[in-house]
């Protein structure tokens, strides 16, 4: 088995480099926003008297270098051509991220909140496959950040056997239009804090245990009923990660994301591209 790198990837890797000696290293000297990734990085990422959240100018510092990865044709590589990526395969991804890694800590890669100028866009997978063409639509919003979009599968109760999570949606009509009313509890609801949406699951039909019964829902994240009950402080500050519940939420029937009862297949479609990078 050879086990050398292919001669287009060790190409790639080096066009990598060269893009951030040239446009990142300097806006990372300037300012001193070194700040954020030497020994001070965790009280200057972190905003203490707002529940210990990420400093706006964290947040935007890390949007300005997307957007300069994005316009060089970097930030897209793994997402299909057709939403302006280069197709590019799971393997290639690990080998990049592992030399990102081996360059240090810094604004090209930064996993702690899963930022880097190669972006991991599981959500892209998720409404290419199983998104209505509406759906479909924010798909460029959520890789520029009109959008951000949430994950909500883990529960206080239940972490790994997601099939057994609490959170339930019944179908109800209000006001004479029909949709679905959601209770429960998610854990770990990553970004809600800026989130415009979360990827709800919630058993709609079956029993405890059963693949089949669990539907997603593109909740709105300011939607009534959406409460986000307290930040999960972590050994890396600042903290993104929520407890957040969901109080008879009412959703239109153009919340359902994907087909109902089968959204076990979307879990398991962003936690496949997710952890792999």
């Amino acid at each position: 088995m050879d086990f050398n790198l292919p001669a287009d990837l060790v190409a790639y890797l080096d066009e990598l480099d060269l893009f951030i000696a040239r446009e990142i290293k300097p806006i990372e000297a300037a300012d001193d926003n070194i700040r954020f990734f030497d020994h001070r990085r965790e009280w200057a990422r972190t905003d203490f008297d707002n529940g210990g959240l990420p400093r706006h100018e964290w947040e935007a510092l890390l949007r300005r270098v997307k957007n300069l990865a994005d316009s060089a044709g970097h930030l897209r590589f793994a997402i299909p051509k057709r939403y302006g990526g280069k197709d590019g395969s799971n393997l290639w991804m690990a080998v990049i991220r592992e030399h990102f890694a081996s360059r240090g800590l810094g604004l090209h890669n930064d996993l702690q909140n899963e930022h880097s100028i190669v972006g991991n866009l599981p959500l892209v997978t998720m409404l290419d496959r199983y998104g209505r063409d509406d759906q479909k639509a924010m798909i460029e919003g959520s890789i520029t950040g009109k959008y951000r979009i949430t994950f909500g599968l883990t529960e206080p109760e239940h972490g790994s056997d997601a099939t057994h999570m609490e959170t339930r949606a019944v179908e109800a009509t209000r006001e004479g239009v029909k949709g679905w009313v959601i209770n429960g509890e998610k854990m770990w609801t990553t970004g809600m804090h800026v989130a415009t949406h979360c990827a709800l699951f919630a058993r709609t039909s079956g029993n405890d245990g059963d693949a089949r019964g669990i539907t997603c829902f593109l909740v709105p994240a300011k939607a009534k009923g959406v409460k986000v009950e307290e930040y999960m402080w972590t050994f890396n500050m600042p903290t993104d990660h929520p407890r957040v519940s969901f109080t008879d939420v009412f959703v239109l029937e153009d919340a359902l994301f994907g087909e109902i009862g089968r959204g076990l297949s979307l879990a398991q479609c962003f936690v496949h591209e997710n952890r792999i990078r």
